[in-house]
C-alpha cells in the first residue's frame, strides 16, 4: 500500500479508495467476530460457565496448569 502525497492526479484517490474499502472490510469482519464472541459467551453461560468466556478461560488455564504440574 502506497500513500501518495500528490495533490492532483488519480493515484491519491485510487489509493484512498482502496484504503477505505479495506477499512470497511475490516470493520465488517470485526463486527462479525464480535457478534460470534457474544453468541459463544451466551452459549457458555447457558451450559454452566457462570461468566461465559471468562470462566471458560480460567478453567482451561487451571486444567493446563494441573496437567503441567500433576503433583501439586
Amino acid at each position: 500500500m502506497v500513500l501518495s502525497t500528490e495533490e492532483s492526479g488519480g493515484k491519491k484517490n485510487m489509493d484512498q479508495d482502496q484504503l477505505l474499502k479495506k477499512i470497511a472490510k475490516l470493520e465488517s469482519m470485526c463486527d462479525q467476530l464480535q457478534a460470534e464472541m457474544r453468541y459463544l459467551d451466551q452459549l457458555l453461560v447457558e451450559v454452566g460457565f457462570e461468566e461465559g468466556l471468562k470462566t471458560l478461560k480460567a478453567a482451561a488455564i487451571e486444567l493446563i496448569d494441573k496437567k503441567q504440574h500433576p503433583s501439586e
